[in-house]
This record gives structure tokens, sequence and C-alpha cells, in this order.
């Protein structure tokens, strides 16, 4: 696809998500060559009918030169003319190829231009052979347009969306350590409270059931997990885990950083997600599965770098940010977990493990408005939920968090480990 249709795909793919009706179109697109069967069918099976109009636009994206046009003709036939005016109001229509006129295929006339555009024909190879019905009334589609696909190679076609149309879609659990005991020697974490309402907040407004836990030892966090893994989620299309606390860097083979229980005792986020692999939680296999880790990955401090002017957005933080790590005074010897070679590592197929920081690294908390990454993981939600998949949305908030700077000097770099099959896109009510 050219471009210039790309971009008008994408800059109204919030009006095509809300009001197309793709059901009335798969017969046309089949039958033009857009699509073949099989890719018809995933997206039939991408859920409601929203989800299945932006499962949609996004594979239309990967077709030929000709896919827009003849999108823009099925529109056309199917009675969809609000959505066919939107996008050629923003359209540098390509010229459409008639095919001959029959009794059930009207012929297609050119869209308007200034200018010829020549069209590019494009090999494109589709994720199956086309298979065109034998009696069909239309003329199967030019043979160098579409080509079966070569054994063993992967197409962006088969990209697909996570199912996330499930009422409720998915079971929160937020674990939310403020006060911790004295023995422990890690400090109160004021400001938590404000992280854990804004969450409980947002994701019960994409439609999960949300799960609040505060000030659990470290045994106790392991019996919430361990309660979570025995759940049904047979009903569920989603599973989330937030953990506020203090943190550490330990040891590890796959994903860094530990969390601590109010009495001190840590559990490794590399344990924390074996809770939920496979075989401990059978009715999670191929679901998306979620953790966010608003902790401290160590207790360095980064300074940052020097940048220049034109990439500089600097946000300072205020006076009173504190940080989610460990006493710097303590030996660091007894701080590193040893590897426990009992541990069954997790297969990391749908998980996605989000940190605040860059492992070995402090993350900042404001005493009153909570912490930089929690604050801005909100506020990106909320305004992008709607239109961007869940990783797209990770980024922005890794760039916004970056521009940040506490006590005019120390930075903080949020990042994941992504071990997502597919794009996630969350319920919203708009």
């Amino acid at each position: 696809m050219e471009e210039q249709h790309r971009k008008i795909l994408r800059q109204n793919r919030i009006i095509l998500v809300r009001d197309l009706d793709p059901s009335s179109l798969y017969d046309a697109l089949f039958q033009k060559g857009v699509f073949t069967q099989g890719m018809i069918d995933e997206i039939k099976g991408s859920g409601g009918k929203q989800n299945q109009a932006r499962q949609l636009v996004i594979d239309l994206e990967t077709r030929g030169s000709r896919a827009f046009p003849l999108f823009l003709d099925c529109l056309r036939e199917s009675g969809q003319q609000d959505l066919l005016e939107v996008l050629l109001n923003g359209s540098p229509a390509a010229p459409l190829q008639p095919a001959a006129p029959s009794a059930h295929h009207p012929v297609v006339k050119p869209l308007p231009i200034k200018s010829p555009i020549e069209v590019k024909k494009i090999d494109i190879v589709p994720i199956c052979p086309v298979e065109i019905p034998s009696k069909s009334p239309s003329p199967a589609p030019e043979k160098d347009y579409f080509k079966p696909r070569p054994e063993g190679r992967t197409r962006r076609d088969s990209l697909q969306c996570y199912k996330m149309d499930s009422n409720p879609c998915g079971y929160c659990l937020i674990i939310n350590n403020v006060e911790f005991e004295l023995d422990s020697r890690l400090s109160h974490r004021k400001g938590s409270n404000v992280d854990c309402e804004k969450l409980e907040r947002r994701f019960k407004s994409m439609n999960f059931t949300v799960e609040v836990k505060t000030n659990l030892r470290q045994r106790q966090i392991k019996h919430e997990l361990s309660a979570l893994s025995r759940m049904d989620h047979s009903s569920y299309d989603c599973c989330v885990v937030i953990m506020l606390s203090h943190g550490t860097e330990v040891t590890h083979k796959r994903f860094p950083g530990a969390v601590y229980g109010v009495d001190g005792q840590h559990i490794t986020v590399q344990n924390i997600t074996n809770y939920l692999k496979g075989e401990n939680c059978p009715s999670l296999q191929g679901k998306p599965k979620l953790f966010f880790i608003q902790a401290c990955g160590g207790d360095e401090k980064d300074i940052g770098f020097e940048i220049s002017p034109e990439e500089a957005s600097l946000s300072v933080g205020g006076e009173d940010d504190e940080t989610d790590a460990i006493p710097t005074s303590s030996s660091s010897d007894s701080l590193t977990d040893e590897v426990d070679a009992r541990v069954t590592l997790p297969s990391p197929s749908d998980i996605l493990v989000c940190y605040s920081t860059f492992p070995g690294y402090v993350a900042w908390r404001d005493a009153q408005a909570g912490s930089w990454y929690i604050e801005t993981l909100d506020r990106i939600l909320e305004e992008n939920a709607a239109t961007d998949d869940l990783v797209t949305m990770l980024m922005m908030v890794n760039n916004e968090v970056a521009q940040n700077s506490a006590k005019g000097l120390y930075k903080q770099m949020p990042g994941n480990f992504n071990f997502l099959r597919k794009l996630l896109y969350f319920q919203t009510s708009a």
C-alpha cells in the first residue's frame, strides 16, 4: 500500500474502529482479492465488532498498492457512504482499474484526480493461497497481485490483536506496600497510596476486576500470587499484576529485580512471573499476562548525560522526591539473592514485564503526587488507550519519564521485557 494511503487510514482509525461494519465487507474484500479467506477468518476471530474493525484496518495496511482503492470500492458497495467520504476527503486517490461489467459486479469508476498517479504493482505474498469459488460471479484477481506463500515464510499479515472483549476483560491484582516494619530498615513509601488509587481507577475503567492488597509480608505476597494462579481465568482475556513496593537488584536469569514485603524479605520478579506460567495456570495459556513493577532496580542514581537543546524538554521534580531503593548503608552482600536451582523458569510467551526504572537504578516517587512512572502511565492510558496498543503507549511513557529530573539532577529510565505475540488494545468506555 502507498504510504499516503496508510497515513489516511491511521489518521482516521478512531472513526473506522467506531463506525465500520466489517461484516458487510468480507465477501467483497475476498472476491476482489484484498484478503484471503484465511485472513478474513482471523479477523473474525479477533473479537467483537470494534476489534474486528481495528484488525481489518491494521491488516489492510499490509496489502498491495490496489488495496486502498478497492477498500473504498467495498465501502461504496456496502452503503457505508459516510466513511467513504471521510477517507476521500483526505485521500490523494489512485485510479481504480474497472472490472468487467456483470449483473453482480458493477463497473468501478475511477476516483476524481487532478493529474494521473502511477499505480505501481508489487508482489505481496498472502498468508495462504487465494481460494476462489468455482461458480463465483466475480472475476478472479490478477495472478501477479497475490501469490501463494512459500513454506515457512513469516508474514506481517499474521500479526493479530489479542482477544480483549470479555466482560469483565480480565483480573488485576495490585499489591501496595506502604508501611514497612521497623526491623526491615525500610522507610514508609509516602505517595504510594496515590499510585494505587490511580491504577485501581484506571484498570476498572478498562473493564478489569481489580483487587488491592496492602502491606503484605513476603509470605503473604507468595500466598496471594499462588491463589491468583489457582483461579479459573477461563472467562477472562488477560491478567495483570502490579507491585508497588521497595525493590533491589538480584541475580537473575530472565527477569531482573526483586520487590520487598513489609517484613524486609524480598521475592524476585522472576519468581513472581513464574506463578502464572502455563503449567501453573492453564487457564491463562495463550493469554497476555502483564506485570508492572514500581520499585527500585538497585541503589544507583542516574545523573544522565547532556543532549542538544532541540531534544531538551526537561521536567524538574520536587525537593521531596524519594526513591524506592533499599537503604544505601546496607551491605551489598546481604542484598544479593542466590540462584535457586529448584525454581523452574517460566515460558515467557505472552508475558510483558514493565519496570519503572532501568535494572540497577532507583525509581523516584513524589510524596504527594506519587511516583513518576505510575503518574505518567495512568495519564498515557487515559489519553491513548482508545487508539493505541499497549507497547506503543509504554514507549510514550518511557519518553516522558526520561524528561523528568529529581532535585534538578537525577534521571529515571523505565523499560520492559516484552514477550507478547500480538498487539494488545484495552477496552475503553469511549
